[in-house]
């Protein structure tokens, strides 16, 4: 198993009365693409900053790569791209400028073609001043920036934000080849459908709390699949009692067809079709957006 890349243990954040974060516990593997779902508000940029020592915890502890960033600040961020969720960047440069400048800060030494080939890849001037570009292409320096270092970690807050359909593709192309490469890759997103291509993991944050960390594909299949069924004869739905977890939501046709829902693993769903002559099957799996919005109501059902 990789070395954990992320380590947060027991990590809290007030501001003011607000408690920020609320003991979170986290751990992300070397070369995994963790994603990192909560609403606006729910804690997200707040445990990024915390992790990159750009506000401090007031309690817990946290280690990227085994370094605690409170006590070695530099080391850490020299490991570490990142693209902020707020991108201020300096209007008076040309992305070029501006580019090379931070090259300089950290001392790369790769020639500069490297930034030139991703900005031509994202559709990106290099010459124009910053001021003058549209936020989309602000954006893309952004990206750039983050994705021309040679380092082992990128955290990507809202890296597709303001990116129309092709371009948020390619800062998925670029993010798998970054993986291929071995380096870890945390980001935050409100597109659900790409968290749901690229992530490996995902964590859901609510109120600060970290209420449910599971593999992508575990996620879905364990939430409720809806099937509509086509029989070759007049079914009854009792047929269906025996079923836990499968609730007959509509029959049609004088029991020829039935809709139903399937919560968790379709394997018995499954074995009990086959006792029947099933004419047409259509299996509806929910997306990531649909589990994590049902979950996220469930939750706040309960509070």
């Amino acid at each position: 198993m990789n070395a954990a890349a992320i380590q947060l243990m027991n990590v809290h954040k007030h501001y003011g009365k607000v408690h920020a974060l609320r003991g979170i516990d986290l751990e992300v593997r070397q070369g995994e693409i963790f994603g990192f779902l909560g609403p606006n508000g729910a804690g997200k940029t707040t445990t990024i900053r915390c992790m990159l020592d750009l506000i401090r915890p007031d309690q817990g502890t946290i280690e990227i790569f085994g370094i605690n960033p409170q006590e070695k600040p530099e080391a850490v961020k020299a490991k570490v791209g990142y693209l902020p969720g707020n991108l201020q960047l300096d209007g008076n440069f040309t992305p070029r400028e501006y580019l090379k400048y931070l090259r300089k800060l950290r001392k790369d030494k790769r020639p500069i073609k490297e930034i030139v080939t991703i900005a031509e890849r994202m559709d990106l001037s290099l010459d124009k001043k910053i001021k003058t570009l549209s936020q989309g292409n602000k954006q893309k320096v952004g990206l750039i920036q983050a994705f021309v270092g040679d380092v082992p970690l990128l955290f990507l807050d809202e890296p597709t934000l303001g990116l129309d359909p092709l371009m948020q593709q390619e800062v998925l192309n670029l993010v798998r080849e970054q993986v291929e490469k071995g380096t870890t890759v945390f980001f935050s997103s409100h597109i659900l459908s790409e968290v749901q291509k690229i992530a490996d993991r995902v964590g859901i944050i609510r109120k600060g709390k970290l209420v449910e960390i599971a593999h992508t594909e575990d996620l879905i299949s364990r939430s409720i699949t809806r099937a509509t069924v086509q029989f070759s004869e007049v079914i009854t739905a009792t047929s269906f009692d025996q079923l836990k977890n499968v609730s007959v939501l509509r029959v049609n046709d004088h029991g020829k067809s039935f809709t139903l829902e399937v919560k968790g693993e379709m394997d018995h769903f499954i074995k009990t079709l086959a006792r029947f002559s099933v004419k047409d099957l259509s299996i509806h799996r929910p997306s990531l957006e649909e589990v994590f919005l049902k979950y996220y109501q469930d939750v706040e059902g309960e509070g």
